[in-house]
């Protein structure tokens, strides 16, 4: 793979490394690491799935290990439902920024 070419996963840690460094800025902290992260994709879907995806990872893992310690899967599907709203819904100008940045590459 060519460096123009893109990764979904060095766009994943692009995003989560440029997140956790400018939490402090509300709005336009996650726009930049979106922007920087859409562009190390490489395109427009890489960039919107690398945006989405560990959040919807995310819950599968609590869906996965909530119903294994609580022995009822029903917790688990609820508790990953809950974790995977909570994440899609965090990542509006992640994504914003990660549209603009995968037009650009």
């Amino acid at each position: 793979m060519t460096e123009s070419e893109g990764s979904i996963l060095s766009a994943i840690f692009w995003m989560a490394g440029l997140s956790l460094l400018l939490f402090w800025l509300p709005a336009v902290g996650p726009v930049i690491a979106g922007v920087v992260g859409g562009q190390k994709a490489g395109g427009l879907f890489p960039a919107i799935v690398a945006t989405l995806l560990p959040s919807v990872l995310l819950g599968v893992l609590v869906f996965v290990v909530g119903g294994a310690f609580a022995g009822l899967p029903l917790l688990g599907l609820l508790a990953g439902a809950g974790v995977t709203f909570f994440g899609l819904a965090h990542v509006g100008p992640l994504l914003l920024g990660a549209i603009v940045g995968g037009l650009l590459a």
